[in-house]
């Protein structure tokens, strides 16, 4: 397993790398722009006033524009094969292009250098950009502690994470982005919070704030935005949990009296878990699968499914009985229902992890 999280932890940075590296790409759009701008503006003018200096004297060199680009690009690096032309108004350019166009050069360098370096001169409008580059990730509204070991536990799991937190001080705000997370500092309430957190892109939102109807209202927003998406709502109050999950049709409500971190994120990653636990440091999950006609576990044992795919079985059920502790040689039949436990590995097998 640890040579797993290291695998995932190598991927994750890797990602995030890359994601760093295009948003200061497509944030230097502008001096980039800039920059061809003033270099095919200039070849243009030294060809026109070449051509007006030829008709005078035709001993005048007038470069195509072409060549004019690349004369201009030789004159910023100080390496102009050519000589100097009679005319002063083109030997201006000679002395004209090295300091306009290295300090364009240098001023995009330093602030390149800024951002690649200094994340923290970045900003809220990074935070934002970055979260635009993300699309099948989860949501994690709140970064208290049950926040900060979700985040974790989503990344461990291999999922993409943006979180969105009102307040900028809170400690765990630090730590999350220090694993390659961007943090939209605003009041998920809002609909442009989630929208900068990419709502019409992900997978899943986690509601965990320390406050329920914060949780129910940010969880209703993120429906009227994305209606297919799959929400996870924390409920302090289990009786209100139940109401939610019955009356709003958000049918992964958890009451944080009886679900720890792992289950929200197993729910996160659209993994159909009923609950999460570790043993040492194994994380396993409960599940409830059903036997469907034509399915690969029909026909055989429990012993046969326990050791064909890693799991245990700790319940059979039959429309008109159930069985804890089921007999190993007892065979399973299509309307039959098991409850698993197992790694998300062997649930995504079995086909209980969605990637949508």
């Amino acid at each position: 397993m640890a040579s797993r999280l290291r695998t995932h932890s190598t991927r994750r940075r890797a990602r995030a790398g890359l994601r760093d590296t295009w948003v200061v790409l497509r944030e230097f759009r502008g001096p980039i722009f800039v920059f061809l701008l003033v270099l095919v503006g200039a070849a243009v003018l030294y060809r026109v006033l070449a051509l007006a200096a030829r008709a005078q004297d035709p001993a005048v060199d007038a470069p195509s524009i072409p060549e004019s680009i690349y004369l201009m690009l030789s004159m910023i690096f100080l390496q102009a094969g050519a000589e100097f032309p009679e005319p002063w108004y083109l030997e201006v350019f000679f002395f004209a292009m090295p300091v306009i166009g290295l300090a364009l050069l240098g001023s995009g360098v330093a602030n390149l250098g800024v951002l690649l370096f200094n994340k923290s001169a970045r900003g809220s409008a990074w935070e934002a950009a970055l979260a635009s580059t993300f699309s099948n990730h989860v949501i994690v509204v709140g970064l208290g502690k049950l926040g900060y070991r979700i985040v974790q536990q989503l990344l461990d799991f291999g999922q993409d994470v943006v979180a969105v937190e009102v307040e900028p001080g809170k400690p765990f705000v630090s730590l999350v982005r220090k694993l390659g997370v961007p943090v939209i500092i605003a009041d998920a309430r809002h609909g442009d919070a989630l929208k900068s957190a990419g709502i019409e892109r992900a997978t899943s939102i986690v509601c965990c704030t320390q406050d329920d109807l914060t949780n129910l209202d940010v969880a209703l927003d993120a429906r009227e935005q994305r209606p297919d998406v799959k929400v996870v709502l924390r409920m302090f109050d289990a009786d209100l949990a139940a109401r939610v999950e019955r009356g709003f049709g958000i049918h992964t409500v958890f009451s944080t009296a009886s679900l720890a971190a792992p289950a929200f994120a197993a729910a996160a990653a659209r993994a159909h878990v009923e609950y999460s636990f570790y043993v040492d440091d194994q994380l396993l999950h409960v599940a409830r699968v059903a036997v469907a006609p034509g399915s690969p576990l029909a026909g055989k044992t429990i012993e046969q499914v326990e050791r064909q795919h890693d799991l245990t079985i700790v319940l059979h059920g039959r429309p008109d009985e159930k069985h804890l502790h089921p007999r190993s040689d007892e065979a399973l039949s299509a309307g039959d229902t098991v409850v698993v436990v197992a790694s998300l590995e062997v649930l995504g097998r079995l086909g209980l992890v969605s990637n949508r």
